[in-house]
This record gives structure tokens, sequence and C-alpha cells, in this order.
């Protein structure tokens, strides 16, 4: 039997990004186990993986127990199971994982296949950040058989300064359920639901942004744009947790206090977007921001910043670009959603035509098709 081994630094990211293609592989007879931090409580873990396998290690790089007590946990786990490949994700997992499982690659008995999200190392980051975290995604380089990249940047990077170009893959994330993000299937009556508990009427221009109020996000920005806009009739909403309390205090100060809805987390992304004129996201870090994607399926104008990932999706007419930090062309972009909402509406349309490179069941067949390639040079190497 085919055994994978899917390890990321959290459970949270195991489900939402790897779930989907451990029960595609073991629909098609795969054995796929996870290992994270945390999946042992997380119910969605343990339903869509045969194994699962708890590791104690942190998000945060300088952690003592991520050179101290996980590389144990990892060849524990590995002196049980023979797997075939082990895939690798998010900067904590994938280093470490890489590092412990680097002496069983030599003696070929298995391959290492790292997903890259986003490095965090990229066009326009701190100078020291970048140095650092680019020294020591090269020094993990010679322990990988295959890198993949979700963006094209990281494509350019990866090839450059990583590993010989043919071990690089491009596969545009881990794939968007189409299905739930169809704007036909919103019902017009939950659209209404939402606009009634943000007690606005049903011609009310609303502006979301669906993030976490973290400064990587720059939630600030958008407050501060939608401010600077100048529209009293509009509603900004914020889909995500965080420094709510900062951010409110911050939109008293700016005047729109009663215009501004802080939201936390929520379970109905895709009725949220429909009820909304344009999506905005004005992040300075992205690997490939599934708000975009969503917001593009849904016909939904998106506004973002010229970076990596979201630029891949808003290029070519099918969103707008606005410079990082630039809050007058954020202000300026949501002006234009209102004053032309037939151009707008049109935008939309050519950015959901573009999402089905994006779509999951496109993703799913990439990932088995790498996996069968790289398991067949496994293969080989074994006979």
């Amino acid at each position: 039997m085919n055994k994978l081994l899917i390890v990321t630094t959290i459970a949270p990211t195991l489900r939402a990004f790897f779930a989907p293609i451990a029960r595609h592989l073991r629909e098609i007879g795969w054995q796929v186990d996870g290992m994270a931090k945390g999946v042992s409580t997380c119910p969605e873990c343990l339903q869509a993986f045969d194994r699962t396998w708890e590791i104690d290690w942190s998000r945060n790089p300088t952690a003592p127990q991520n050179l101290l007590v996980a590389p144990p946990q990892i060849r524990e786990v590995l002196a049980q199971q023979a797997y075939n490949l082990v895939n690798v994700s998010t900067p904590v997992g994938a280093f470490v994982s890489r590092y412990v499982l680097n002496d069983l690659r030599k003696q070929g008995k298995l391959k290492v296949i790292y997903t890259a999200q986003g490095f965090h190392f990229y066009k326009g980051g701190s100078p020291l950040k970048n140095a650092i975290f680019l020294g020591l995604e090269k020094l993990a380089g010679p322990w990988t058989d295959c890198l993949v990249v979700v963006n094209r940047e990281d494509e350019e990077a990866a090839k450059r300064w990583l590993v010989p170009p043919e071990r690089v893959r491009y596969i545009p994330g881990t794939g968007l359920n189409v299905d739930r993000y169809n704007p036909l299937e919103i019902p017009e009556a939950e659209i209404l639901r939402v606009r009634q508990e943000l007690g606005i009427s049903p011609d009310t221009p609303l502006f979301l942004s669906v993030a976490e109020l973290i400064p990587r996000k720059r939630p600030h920005d958008v407050l501060k744009a939608f401010a600077r806009l100048g529209r009293p009739e509009a509603h900004l909403a914020f889909a995500g947790q965080g420094q709510i309390k900062e951010m409110q205090q911050l939109a008293s100060e700016l005047g729109v206090e009663n215009q501004v809805h802080f939201l936390g987390f929520r379970r109905d992304i895709p009725v949220l977007m429909r009820a909304s004129a344009a999506t905005v996201l004005a992040s300075e870090q992205e690997g490939l921001p599934n708000c975009v994607m969503e917001s593009l399926c849904l016909e939904v104008p998106a506004i973002g910043t010229d970076i990596r990932g979201t630029r891949d999706l808003l290029e070519g007419g099918c969103g707008l670009l606005v410079k990082l930090g630039d809050i007058d062309g954020l202000a300026q972009a949501m002006a234009w959603v209102l004053d032309r909402p037939v151009a707008a509406r049109e935008m939309a349309q050519r950015g959901s035509k573009s999402i089905l490179a994006y779509e999951l069941q496109n993703i799913l067949k990439q990932y088995e098709a790498l996996y069968a390639e790289i398991n067949n040079q496994q293969l080989t190497i074994n006979n």
C-alpha cells in the first residue's frame, strides 16, 4: 500500500488545507496519516486521516521544544510506520521534519515533499527577516525531494535560491470548494438576514474584510481608507478575530464607529460576501489568499494589495490592485466600486472565470499526479 504522512505545525492548517487531499487519496487506496500539534482534538482531522500523530512543537521558531522534543517524537513515528512519502508544510513543521527525515531520505527509504504556502521571505519584506528566513530555507533545500509553491513569485525564488528547478512544482493552492462558494446557491433570504443583523437596509453599500485582525493583514489600512472614502451611507464589516478593541478605538477616533462592524469568527462567509459590494484585503504578506479566491468565485469584486499571491489572482482585470500601504489608493478603489457598479460587476465576472484553475478537483488531480510521480521514483530506488 502507498503510505503518505502529511505534517503541519498546527491542526487547523492540516484541517483547512490537507484534509480534502487526504480524503481523496484514501478513496483511491492510499493510507494517509496526519501529524500536527492539537490534531488529537480536531474532529475533522480524525475523520479525514487514517491515523493521526500528536507532536509537541510551537509556531514560535525559537521555542526550545522544536529541536529538543519534536525530533524524537517524529523518529518514533517513523520507526513504527514505513511511509513512502512525507509531505511537510508550514515553516516550523517543514524545517524540523526535513531535518529529522534527511537521514532516511539519504538511505533511500522515503521521499520528502515540501508544500510552501508562502515563504516568510518576500519582495518588500524586512531585509533582516528576509535574510534569516531565506537562509533557513536554503539550509533545508537539500533535504527536499520536491518543493511545491502556490504563487509565481515563490516559484521564481525557489528555482533561483532553494532547489534545482526540476524539483519545483507550481500548484496554485490546495483547492477551493466551488460548490460552497457558488453564487447561485446563496439564498436571498440569507443575504437579507445578515444585513438585518448588521442593521442595514438591502441597498446600503457594504464592504467586507475577511482576515485576522493582526498587523500582517493591515486591517488598520482598510479602516483608514474607509474613513477617507467619506461615504456616510456605506458600511464596513470585519470578519475575523484579533485586535478588535484596538480597531474599535481607531474607528471611534476616525469618526466612523457607527458604520463599522466587528463580527469576529464567522461560519457564513459566503453569505457575508454576497451581501457586500466588494471585499478588501490590505495584507503585506500572503501565499495565496483564500478570501480573495472565495470572493472571485462568488462574483463579488475584490480589492487587494499588489503583493504575491493576491497579484496572481487579481491581475488581468480580475480585481483592483493597490500599492501596499496606499490608504488613498484603497479609498479610491472603494469609490470606484460604488461609482461604477456595471464595470465592477463585469470585473467580478472576469474574476469568477479565472478561478477555475484553483478549484478543488483540479488541485486534487495535480496532487494525485505529483504523489504518483514521486512515489514511482521512490519505488524505483527501493527496487
